[in-house]
């Protein structure tokens, strides 16, 4: 029984559905711009940079702090972690080594593993560079031996030799190239095995590679004392202060950092309003390789395209442990979108509704005030180990789980709350004298718990 913990990408986004004009027209800024200030207001956002780029040109849109404590304003040279939007450089970059005849998408994974390490198959099949590419390897989203020391640093730790380890021992449940699973572990070894080929650091090599010819001369990993003014704070579901993400094995699924000065470059660059010495690659990596999870999704090389009536969509989103970031464009109406925010604001539903020209929809209304919220604090046991205690702060309730972040919760009905940071809600459960001795967590069934405290 736990929380859902969040890795570095959620592969969710809202639907197509809704009114795409044939020919977009630029949204009304300064109404977005209000709209967008709601969630700094709302304290739903920390800080947002958001960018647009159509047929009447560059917008970014900054609002909001570095930091919500005492950090300055955010604009286009600050950094946030960019979490899974970086495996859309991993694909690029596959592309780019393969239009140069370094690898081919059908490459066995195992040509440029050490001899030591045995990878998994499966009746005789083998992992390739493309299945890694397109999360159909049959690799689980993270592996088994994934147990990290420091949960605000969760992949710090997890070497390559326990990445090697992991291959060795793992069996596969499902047939290769069958099914589309997304897999942190797979895009990560793709990253490791491209630095390998290449004989350089994976970072190094994306610089080389793509950044460099790109010009994105603030997107890294390894942040320099230069930068280091620049790189926002970001921030859990409780708004409060997060540890940045070190992620040296997988830096492949998401260790990568940027800034909204250099995501409207690479949003120019994946939209053919500049045409670069990588432009074939990335149009390589736009490809559809195969259906992901539904009839109206496919991935490429890393990036996923999300098929409508109205509208196609090229895109993917990433998050860590106190940032989202989402990426999206349509070619055909010459319009793309990213937003970057260090807060668990929900970048895929600020980018569809700037895309679909549903602006009004951004507006955050001010939570609804909880009346008499310390008749709801307390330590409500869920197992012998396990408890929720409830907090208030400033008239807002919280939730912390044993060994997990606090989250706040938000009003659903009388004595009934529910999490807007993962798939969950509560009912708090008044004795006959009107005082509350126990709640329900509704997630993945309905799970009661007696306030001990």
């Amino acid at each position: 029984m736990s929380i859902l913990f969040k890795g570095i990408l959620t592969v969710i986004m809202v639907g197509l559905s809704g009114n795409f004009a044939a020919h977009a027209t630029s949204p009304d800024v300064g109404k977005l711009e209000k709209a967008l200030q709601t969630h700094i207001t709302h304290d739903q956002a920390v800080g947002l940079v958001v960018g647009i780029l159509d047929d009447n040109g560059r917008q970014i849109i900054s609002l909001g702090k570095s930091d919500r404590l005492n950090g300055p304003v955010v604009d286009e040279n600050s950094i946030f972690e960019i979490g899974s939007v970086t495996k859309t450089f991993t694909g690029i970059l596959l592309a780019e080594m393969v239009i140069r005849g370094e690898v081919s998408l059908d490459d066995p994974v195992a040509e440029y593993l050490p001899e030591n390490v045995t990878l998994p198959s499966r009746d005789g099949q083998q992992i390739t560079l493309r299945h890694l590419a397109t999360h159909t390897s049959g690799l689980p989203r993270m592996p088994d031996n994934f147990k990290p020391v420091y949960a605000t640093n969760p992949y710090a730790d997890y070497t390559v030799q326990d990445m090697y380890d992991f291959l060795s021992g793992h069996k596969l449940t499902r047939d290769i190239g069958a099914v589309a699973e997304y897999s942190n572990i797979g895009m990560g070894l793709l990253g490791h095995i491209l630095a390998r080929k290449a004989q350089m650091p994976y970072e190094d090599l994306v610089k080389q590679r793509i950044l460099r010819p790109l010009g994105m001369k603030d997107t890294t990993i390894t942040i320099s004392a230069a930068q280091k003014p620049h790189f926002t704070t970001g921030h859990d579901p409780a708004g409060e202060p997060a540890s940045h993400w070190d992620i040296p094995t997988f830096a492949g699924a998401g260790a990568f950092r940027s800034t909204g000065k250099d995501m409207m470059t690479y949003l120019a660059a994946n939209m053919a309003v500049t045409v670069t010495s990588l432009s074939p690659a990335i149009e390589m990596s736009h490809r559809f390789q195969h259906e992901f999870g539904s009839k109206d999704m496919y991935i490429g090389l890393g990036w996923l395209t999300r098929t409508g009536a109205e509208a196609t969509v090229i895109w993917h989103n990433g998050g860590t442990g106190g940032y989202r970031t989402s990426i999206g464009f349509d070619k055909s109406r010459k319009r793309g979108v990213f937003v970057l925010t260090n807060s668990q604001d929900d970048p895929d539903k600020i980018a569809m509704a700037i895309l679909k020209d549903e602006i009004a929809s951004l507006v955050v209304e001010p939570a609804e005030t909880i009346t008499n919220v310390g008749k709801f604090v307390g330590d409500y046991q869920l197992a012998p180990n396990f408890i929720l205690s409830v907090t208030a702060e400033k008239g807002r309730l919280y939730v912390q789980a044993t060994g997990q972040v606090k989250l706040p919760i938000y009003v659903k009905g009388q004595n009934e709350f529910f999490y807007k940071a993962v798939n969950a809600s509560l009912s708090f459960i008044e004795d006959e004298a009107g005082n509350i001795s126990s709640l329900i967590l509704h997630q993945n069934g309905n799970h009661p718990a007696k306030k001990i405290r």
